[in-house]
């Protein structure tokens, strides 16, 4: 809460820039929007997906493995399991995120090999994820708390909005457009610039199914337009509202999967 001397420090420039800050706040009902349908659909959820990593000289790598995550609450804290199955270097591997609100998430990276759990610090949340042009940061969403938010423009089908991180020194991009489908209410489209103003990094959807009335996004693809190379990830299996118990989100899961819920049913 702003303190009463802060109040009326800045009460007359909140009056001489109220346009902007209900523009703001209309954007940011947008993104809040968004964030929810892409990552809190059902109250739990468990889906099959599979990388397709092309890098700059057109050489193929394959992950596959399955997604367990739980809503302790819609657009807060949220529980998140990733267990690879294949290719061999990374079968068994398991991520997991405890998704926070206005702070930093947790992530955790299991290694069997080494049977070490590696924490995944606040400072590696932009690296890549498992060899994949895929961040970290993209797995469980970036949170929307960290950047300011415009529209740029509004037709009957779309908006696009301008998105600034509040911290630029914590990022690589200077800011970022989203474009957000009006029918599903799902970003489709996400351009990353660098400080010269040039797109360098590309979030695609390229096919959304509803999945028991939730639009869900089951083939994406993140494109490196600076060095080249891309990453596909394709979603099947989905499936939502499972029932999982709190007890498979946790340190114990990262050694010992719960086989009974990575089972994959039509």
């Amino acid at each position: 809460m702003k303190t009463l001397f802060l109040t009326a420090l800045f009460g007359a420039f909140l009056l001489l820039s109220g346009h902007t800050v209900g523009a703001e706040k209309n954007a940011r009902d947008i993104v809040e929007q968004a964030e929810l349908n892409a990552y809190y659909s059902g109250d739990d959820g468990r889906s099959a997906a599979r990388m397709i990593i092309t890098d700059n000289q057109g050489r193929e790598q394959l992950r596959q493995f399955t997604i367990l995550r739980k809503d302790q609450e819609d657009g807060g804290v949220q529980d998140m399991m990733v267990f690879f199955s294949r290719p061999a270097d990374v079968r068994n591997t398991v991520f997991r995120v405890v998704k926070q609100q206005n702070k930093d998430d947790d992530r955790w990276l299991y290694l069997p090999d080494l049977d070490l759990v590696k924490r995944i610090s606040a400072g590696d949340k932009r690296t890549s994820f498992v060899g994949s042009h895929f961040f970290y940061e993209d797995v469980s969403g970036r949170d929307t708390s960290l950047d300011s938010y415009e529209v740029l423009s509004e037709d009957d089908k779309k908006y696009v909005l301008k998105g600034t991180p509040k911290d630029s020194d914590n990022v690589q991009f200077s800011y970022y457009e989203v474009v957000i489908d009006k029918e599903y209410m799902l970003p489709v489209e996400s351009t990353f610039y660098n400080d010269s103003g040039e797109a360098y990094r590309k979030i695609e959807v390229l096919e959304i199914e509803t999945v028991q009335g939730f639009p869900t996004v089951t083939h994406s693809r993140i494109s490196d337009l600076a060095n080249g190379g891309k990453t596909e990830m394709q979603f099947r299996f989905m499936k939502y509202n499972l029932g999982l118990p709190d007890s498979i989100f946790s340190e114990r899961s990262l050694r010992n999967p719960p086989a009974e819920w990575l089972k994959l049913r039509d």
